[in-house]
């Protein structure tokens, strides 16, 4: 049997978890910057599926090279924002996550992939999949690497 002491506690537990702030609250800079970038990162993928077509059984090579291309500007702007100068808190969820995340385009890059297994060109698609990995892997690399060494040549300047 629940004594009166219960019920307080149990009262005040749920009046706890009743003023707990939401889970977003603060977040909605964050979430707007985030949102934009995403956006402005989809249209800029999308302009560039206009300008360089690939036709339905072709190789995907406008995938391929805007997450090739993604990847080496991913790689260049964490070193930038990590190891340069300061940067506003954000301009990481709107250019990295946002723009650069609505750019990449990996789902493509999967159904592009699946497409290609099911024309029943299993070659294409396993070099696909490697070569994507690769190179997007090899910008991120090439890209960082040449970054710090541009910027450790800055930061050794005399001013």
């Amino acid at each position: 049997m629940a004594t009166s002491e219960d019920l307080v506690a149990d009262g005040a537990a749920a009046g706890a978890a009743r003023r707990r702030p939401p889970v977003l609250r603060g977040q909605g800079p964050a979430v707007a910057v985030l949102a934009g970038g995403g956006a402005l990162g989809a249209t800029a993928r999308y302009g560039a599926g206009l300008l360089w077509t690939t036709g339905p059984s072709a190789f995907p090579w406008t995938t391929l090279l805007v997450n090739v291309a993604g990847c080496a500007v991913i790689g260049v702007f964490l070193v930038v924002v990590t190891e340069g100068r300061p940067a506003h808190p954000l301009l990481r969820p709107f250019f990295g996550t946002g723009v650069l995340g609505g750019f990449t385009t990996f789902s493509t890059y999967a159904v592009d992939v699946r497409r290609l297994l099911e024309e029943g060109r299993p070659g294409p698609a396993v070099g696909y999949l490697g070569l994507t990995l690769v190179a997007a892997m090899a910008a991120v690399w090439a890209a960082a690497a040449v970054t710090r060494r541009l910027l450790a040549r800055g930061a050794r300047r005399p001013v």
